[in-house]
């Protein structure tokens, strides 16, 4: 099979590298300056969007924040939510990597497998 220069494992790495750092960036964020988040826009102007985050963290917690990942309007939000409902770092640490880990997996392989079938 020709190689096509891109290596798949390091870009891999890079995704779930990146993708558990900004999860954890918006956690810590939201955990440490709770009171400020909750008062600047979106937030702000959106308290029911704040206590609808809160009753899908304390209902699932931890699938809440695995499955969060693979939804596009969760998972910008979710994050921030754990933060703000003060959720143990362990227990957000473990779902963030854990979905990192299967995300990355899903958004790459079907371009390794489209490259692979095409160059034949």
């Amino acid at each position: 099979m020709p190689r096509v220069g891109i290596k798949f494992w390091p870009i891999w790495t890079a995704a779930v590298l990146g993708a558990i750092a900004g999860d954890w960036l918006a956690y810590e964020l939201a955990f440490r300056a709770r009171d400020y988040v909750l008062a600047v826009r979106p937030l702000a102007n959106n308290p029911r969007v704040v206590s609808r985050a809160n009753a899908l963290i304390g209902r699932w917690g931890m699938l809440a924040v695995f499955s969060g990942r693979f939804f596009g309007p969760l998972r910008a939000v979710v994050p921030i939510a754990a933060g703000i409902c003060e959720m143990p770092w362990w227990k957000f640490q473990v779902a963030n990597v854990a979905s990192a880990l299967l995300w990355a997996s899903a958004i790459l392989t079907p371009g390794l497998l489209g490259v692979r079938w095409l160059v034949g």
